[in-house]
């Protein structure tokens, strides 16, 4: 695993044509976080801000994790799509 493939899945995942339920997006976006940024270091928006709730909360479940793990699970996540997409 290194930073191309990661950077390879990023871009791969803006190409991606069919439909990503938002369960799907949050887990990507949670685990790009992860192995960009590190553990969350923001706080909790208030729970009336529902799309921005959701999205820290599932960052927030990878705390701990290494940024190496969240780049491979990124990476696989990313190319379980692809392959859904392609049918």
């Amino acid at each position: 695993m290194c930073q191309v493939e990661f950077e390879m899945a990023c871009a791969a995942i803006k190409q991606l044509k069919g439909p990503v339920s938002d369960q799907e997006k949050l887990l990507v976006y949670s685990y790009y976080k992860q192995a960009t940024q590190g553990d969350c270091n923001i706080p909790a928006p208030p729970a009336t801000d529902l799309k921005a709730k959701a999205k820290w909360e599932a960052w927030n479940v990878n705390k701990g994790m290494s940024k190496m793990d969240a780049m491979r699970i990124y990476v696989a996540k990313v190319e379980e799509l692809k392959k859904n997409e392609a049918g």
